[in-house]
């Protein structure tokens, strides 16, 4: 381990991590690069990510329902700075996949994330219910299920069961059902972002942390629940779950 490594902390890497991630973005317009700085800033997922190690080692990723492809960028400024030795000496290694994949609904999100991510990050214009999910090592999945209804939740899961090899990876985050005044001030800020950005906000489908657990060991994974809302007023949940 390289002394740089050794003295840094996640004070010292957050501004560059921030920085590189969100760069790219600004060839994708104002709007583009202020919600990447804003939201990779204040969602404590991308932080669990790295610091938990949840990604490294996964050669083939696919982000389903990827907007603007912040998670892609994400991951290609983590390996910028680790292999820099500007990395918390606590930390695992920086995931380093092969490829990342990422499907999105939106046609304007797309076009953002292909202006700012370039040719080598792949990212597809297709609804997840119906789009050919291919193989992969981890499939990431970021609060999205809750705008598709209870049947097509199931149908993404086996179909994302299908994608994975035994040991695969899903990292689903989910809004939990029971948790009462959170959960509502989640739903609410929810519609809130849709009618900002001139959409009808979507029906939403919803389920307690209880059940989504029940449902992912339907599909033959294994699970475990991480609160994921820390320095927020959300109710998020993220489900590590291993395919059987």
């Amino acid at each position: 381990m390289s002394a740089a490594v050794a003295s840094c902390d996640w004070v010292s890497v957050r501004g560059l991590l921030l920085d590189r991630a969100c760069a790219p973005y600004a060839r994708a317009g104002r709007y583009a690069y202020h919600f990447a700085r804003g939201k990779l800033r204040v969602d404590p997922v991308f932080r669990a990510i790295l610091e938990r190690g949840l990604l490294t080692g996964r050669a083939r990723i696919l982000d389903l329902g990827c907007g603007q492809g912040l998670l892609a960028a994400w991951l290609r400024a983590a390996a910028y700075c680790y292999e820099r030795g500007i990395w918390p000496a606590t930390w695992p290694p920086a995931p380093g996949p092969q490829s990342v994949r990422g499907m999105e609904l939106m046609a304007r999100t797309v076009a953002r994330a292909r202006r700012a991510l370039g040719p080598d990050c792949e990212v597809l214009q297709a609804d997840i219910r119906t789009a050919r999910l291919g193989s992969a090592d981890a499939v990431v999945i970021l609060d999205v299920l809750h705008y598709l209804t209870a049947a097509s939740q199931r149908e993404v899961l086996q179909r994302v069961r299908a994608a994975l090899p035994p040991g695969g990876l899903l990292l689903l985050r989910v809004g939990d059902a029971d948790a009462g005044l959170r959960f509502r001030f989640t739903q609410w800020v929810d519609r809130l972002m849709w009618l900002v950005r001139g959409h009808r906000a979507p029906a939403l489908h919803c389920r307690s942390i209880g059940q989504w657990r029940e449902l992912l060991g339907e599909f033959g994974f294994d699970s475990r629940a991480e609160p994921m809302s820390h320095g927020t007023p959300f109710a998020n949940v993220l489900l590590i779950a291993l395919a059987h």
